[in-house]
């Protein structure tokens, strides 16, 4: 058990490292060489941001989140934006969905229902919460880790990408062993088929940090163990590790549990609006 636990953080790290290098060096990139014209440039780009995060955000795999993660705590997108990403990922859903076959209504229908929610959600923040932007910059991520003392664009963004991907091994790790342990017929057991709270305790089940949870998802949906607005719900709030990644890079942290509600509060209401539909 210790292994494969060993194994699948060691892989699931692997695959999100080059978002994470690529996120840090366009951070850098813009810190050193755009400057003032770099950030206006991404304030006009910003306001069409929630669509492209949506668009972005359901190719399957979560190295967008943990991107979009980075780029919100540098002040590069806008919350909306942030949110557009973390709505519309998609992780390991459609992999297993493509396992099956007929199931590409299925994988349409979900995508496309992902997609409208992210960017429609997004949308909304940005307009709610245009007047409470929160003045971020890159400099406030390198407040203690000294990355800024030589020159340069590629150590500082190795130095972070190393500090970051060595925490998420970590944190993975952890809970792949936790969920080992627990196992997921246990999480399983308290969604509560054909109930109407299905959908708020898969917001709560998908908002674990790990593919894992979009897999036991899936597989409930595809068994009639939940309603496709419940599977919604739950994948809508499983934003692979980019929520881990924010919950590290991104300050104050009070902040970071506002965008957790969020998130779990729209994943809830778009299940819970599908599975009146």
């Amino acid at each position: 058990m210790m292994i494969d636990a060993l194994l699948d953080a060691f892989s699931d790290t692997l695959r999100i490292l080059p978002f994470l290098f690529a996120a840090f060096l366009l951070l850098e990139a813009i810190e050193h060489y755009a400057g003032q014209y770099g950030n206006r440039l991404f304030s006009k780009v910003g306001k069409a941001g929630p669509l492209a995060g949506a668009i972005s955000g359901c190719i399957p795999q979560c190295g967008f989140s943990a991107a979009a993660a980075n780029l919100y705590s540098g002040g590069l997108i806008s919350l909306g934006t942030l949110l557009a990403v973390f709505l519309s990922t998609s992780d390991e859903a459609v992999l297993i969905l493509f396992a099956h076959p007929g199931s590409g209504k299925t994988i349409a229908l979900l995508l496309f229902s992902k997609v409208l929610i992210g960017a429609l959600a997004g949308f909304v923040i940005d307009f709610l919460f245009r007047n409470k932007k929160a003045e971020k910059h890159i400099d406030d991520m390198c407040k203690t880790c000294g990355c800024h003392e030589g020159n340069g664009i590629f150590r500082p963004a190795l130095k972070h990408t190393a500090r970051l991907t060595a925490w998420l091994f970590v944190f993975t790790l952890g809970l792949n062993l936790l969920l080992a342990f627990a196992g997921m017929e246990r999480l399983s057991g308290f969604l509560g088929k054909d109930t109407l709270f299905q959908p708020f305790f898969a917001a709560l089940l998908g908002m674990i940090p790990n593919c894992a949870a979009s897999v036991l998802i899936t597989e409930l949906y595809l068994a009639g163990g939940l309603s496709f607005g419940s599977a919604i719900a739950g994948l809508s709030a499983g934003a692979g590790v980019g929520l881990a990644v924010l919950f590290r890079e991104n300050h104050p942290m009070k902040e970071n549990f506002k965008i957790l509600l969020l998130l779990y509060i729209i994943a809830v209401a778009a299940g819970c609006a599908l599975s009146v539909f």
